[in-house]
């Protein structure tokens, strides 16, 4: 099924009177509870204060458990499967290393706003605070990365504990919520109460806009001749796609979709001026720079987008629209700040710019000239390399185009990330996975799987690095157990390319410790091809172009197991364009005017 028509976690039904509740364990409430609230699958790891929930997660027939290879593959598993399919996706692993394993996964989808619900085990209640075996107060270490943290010390509080986290989890601004349950929770029993009674005192996400604020917002896209709807990756997650769309046509203005929000607005649409940012498009950065109003929407102008804020869009009045409204404000101001849910707002905000227009179409012909000047004067592009090795670009670009838009690909970190979202031509929203905001390496492979899982009938590429393919490529002895069919593209540059671009240009290309000794010399440590094969992989390695597509037929045909593909390519590749960190993006400007390399390094 679509992602953009998947449904959101159902809510609990209406409470009937029952003429007696069940007495279950606490660790059979765990289950229950999942099973009542429509969980399918789930991804953990076992361990002693966890357990008590693994013997009932043996008999029930309606969750389907995937037992990782490391508890941080289940948090980026979970990652990949809330993202791909929109719904809640569940992480279960034990107390101590086991939960602290899953920090990086839930801060992950923090920064990204990714709904996942993390069960961990907690020691007895009366050994905490005493050191006691694989103790860590998750909680506290959590706090400051999940949107809650609960600790649950009775087997009756489970069942409202395991909703009300799906219900944080999936609604506002989503995230990932931390459930710590102790073992001795698990083990006592108590009547289970469902639907229970969701009391969250202060939780009142706004979804519906005030209307003088819509008003206003209309008033100024009427009035813009420059400008541009800044669409971030909350369009994605409020599910928005198609109000996008109609509001775009609406008012004829160019779109941009950041790193997070491919896919958002289709590729092939004419509006389309591509991704912003760092790495942008030069027609997206300078849309930005040279606009007299920021449509925001979904989108909390990061760093990697504005460059140096304060010479940020200089010009531009900003309308905001956001459901967190600590995001508004906080790094731009805006002249008009909408808080509300953009599946709600966005309709109405066209409506009232339909009514705002209704004696006057305003005229942007002139912007459209200058940015299809942009367009024609600089398209995406790359070099032919110099080594004889593969261009990254050519091997991403081929894997988009013989797969096509109905795929999911999931992207490490770095410059095969970077390439991924510039090189594959995104037509629907939940396609790109991938790490923004934190940035995490090792995301890819269990990504990619938990993505698989949850959309069995798409095709599901992980784009990796050689380098993040390093950190979490046991997963792939889960894909193969669990017939888990995912294909792997390691693009493999034998370094740490991104870190690696930066030493070329801004340390003399003084390479220090970044060469990883993966490709291309006789000795490949590790040797991806064998190690692929020992985890039950179909594995090829391609070294010339004229293999590429059949490499990648091969692995579209063949489902019966996961493939890997090791790519060798180019150490010298560049993502380009690029704004250095923390200079204004007017930096494009000045590199076009100036720079007689500039278009050839496009």
């Amino acid at each position: 099924m679509p992602a953009e028509s998947a449904t959101a976690i159902p809510r609990p039904p209406a409470r009937t009177a029952a003429p007696s509740a069940p007495v279950l364990t606490g660790a059979q409430a765990v289950v229950r509870s999942l099973e009542l609230l429509g969980v399918t699958d789930v991804f953990g790891l076992p361990g002693g204060a966890i357990l008590p929930v693994y013997d009932p997660l043996m008999d029930t027939s309606e969750i389907r458990h995937i037992l990782v290879r490391h508890e941080q593959g289940a948090g980026h598993a979970a990652e990949g499967y809330a993202s791909a399919s929109g719904r809640v996706g569940v992480a279960i692993a034990t107390s101590g290393p086991g939960a602290t394993n899953l920090v990086t996964a839930i801060a992950d989808a923090y920064m990204d706003s990714v709904p996942v619900v993390a069960i961990t085990g907690q020691v007895f209640s009366n050994l905490m605070g005493t050191d006691a075996f694989q103790e860590a107060d998750i909680v506290g270490i959590t706090m400051p990365i999940t949107k809650h943290s609960f600790l649950v010390k009775r087997a009756e509080d489970i069942p409202g504990a395991i909703a009300a986290a799906f219900e944080i989890a999936a609604t506002g601004r989503p995230g990932p919520v931390l459930v710590d349950i102790t073992k001795d929770a698990q083990q006592a029993e108590a009547p289970f109460q469902w639907p229970p009674r969701i009391d969250l005192p202060g939780y009142r996400p706004v979804t519906k806009a005030h209307g003088k604020q819509i008003q206003a917002a209309a008033q100024l896209i009427a009035q813009a001749k420059k400008p541009v709807l800044y669409v971030g990756g909350g369009v994605i997650r409020a599910r928005a796609a198609a109000e996008l769309r109609s509001l775009a046509e609406a008012t004829g203005a160019p779109v941009v979709t950041t790193l997070m929000a491919r896919g958002a607005f289709p590729d092939s649409h004419p509006q389309h001026l591509g991704m912003p940012g760092m790495h942008g498009t030069v027609p997206a950065v300078l849309a930005l720079q040279e606009s007299d109003l920021l449509i925001a929407l979904g989108s909390r102008f990061d760093d990697r987008v504005t460059g140096k804020a304060a010479l940020f869009a200089p010009d531009a009045q900003v309308v905001h629209v956001d459901i967190d409204p600590a995001e508004i404000g906080k790094i731009r101001a805006a002249d008009v700040p909408i808080v509300g849910d953009l599946k709600e707002v966005l309709p109405d905000l066209e409506a009232a710019f339909r009514a705002a227009i209704a004696e006057a179409t305003p005229d942007i012909a002139q912007w459209w000239s200058f940015l299809d000047g942009l367009r024609d004067e600089f398209p995406l592009g790359y070099a032919p390399t110099t080594d004889g090795l593969l261009a990254p670009q050519y091997v991403i670009q081929r894997i988009g185009e013989l797969t096509g838009p109905e795929g999911v690909y999931a992207a490490g970190v770095g410059q095969h990330q970077m390439w991924a979202a510039q090189f594959i031509k995104y037509e629907r929203p939940n396609a790109w996975l991938n790490s923004g905001g934190a940035g995490t390496m090792g995301y890819s492979v269990p990504a990619a799987m938990g993505a698989k899982v949850a959309e069995p009938d798409r095709v599901v590429w992980a784009i990796d690095g050689d380098g993040c393919f390093q950190m979490t490529n046991q997963e792939l002895a889960t894909c193969a157990i669990n017939n888990i069919p995912i294909k792997v593209a390691i693009i493999n540059n034998s370094s740490l390319g991104m870190v690696r671009q930066w030493q070329t240009l801004f340390y003399d290309g003084r390479y220090s410790h970044t060469d990883l000794n993966t490709g291309h010399d006789t000795i490949r440590i590790p040797d991806f091809v064998k190690l692929a094969e020992a985890y039950g992989c179909l594995a090829i390695r391609v070294e010339r172009a004229e293999d590429v597509d059949a490499a990648i037929q091969t692995a579209l045909e063949t489902n019966d197991r996961p493939v890997v593909i090791d790519f060798v390519v180019s150490a010298d590749a560049m993502v380009w364009p690029m704004v250095p960190q923390g200079v204004s993006n007017s930096y494009i400007q000045y590199a076009r005017d100036h720079s007689p390399a500039f278009e050839r390094e496009m």
